[in-house]
């Protein structure tokens, strides 16, 4: 009997690298290298929004330089005290950072088998960790996807991207609209699988 873990699907394996990519370019300025890759990415086009946005994405990359970024990145997502965009879940659903939006989050990131790194400053309700730990999900072919979105995603990440899309920088304006267009295909495409699935009744905190 064979018990490997079935091949992550194509289409996955994209939401995945998704993910990632948009965890990497929330929680840092992109490097030369990758800013060289993306200026040179060859998106489909379908006419969809969400390849006008890789195409903007590109096209801003290859107009950009690794250093105003980096400029950038921290007036824009860190600042002194906050940025222009303050990328924390618990700051768009509770209006204060460190709010009842961790907590709840916290506690299903436990009951999901995750642990912080100690060597991470930021608070779990980042925006680039979310989306780390929904391609982890996405990997590891979780059940849990849909339940995580919709719990700790769903209900501002959108908000924040749409925010993001409105600074001044053309690459993260860029950024934050294909952020906004793969937060409403991901809204889609787990909403169709989760109508094939049992429901879940309750989240594990309302269990305990």
């Amino acid at each position: 009997m064979n018990d490997a873990m079935p091949t992550l699907s194509d289409t996955d394996a994209l939401r995945a690298d998704i993910y990632q990519l948009l965890a990497s370019l929330l929680r840092q300025a992109p490097d030369s290298e990758l800013l060289t890759w993306l200026a040179n990415l060859d998106s489909e086009q379908d006419g969809s929004r969400l390849a006008e946005c890789w195409a903007a994405l590109s096209s801003a990359a290859g107009q950009s330089n690794s250093e105003s970024l980096q400029r950038a990145h921290f007036r824009l997502l860190v600042g002194v005290i906050q940025g222009e965009v303050v990328p924390y879940a618990s700051w768009y659903r509770n209006g204060e950072l460190m709010e009842a939006a961790l907590v709840a989050l916290r506690q299903d990131l436990r009951a999901l088998g995750f642990e912080r790194s100690e060597h991470t400053r930021e608070p779990e309700d980042h925006l680039a960790a979310v989306c780390e730990v929904m391609a982890m999900l996405i990997t590891a072919q979780s059940s849990e996807q849909h339940y995580f979105y919709q719990q700790h995603i769903s209900p501002w990440a959108k908000r924040c991207f749409d925010d993001l899309s409105k600074v001044n920088t053309a690459f993260y304006t860029a950024l934050g609209r294909l952020g906004s267009a793969f937060m409403e295909s991901e809204q889609a495409t787990l909403s169709e699988r989760a109508a094939y699935q049992p429901v879940r009744m309750m989240s594990e905190r309302a269990q305990r």
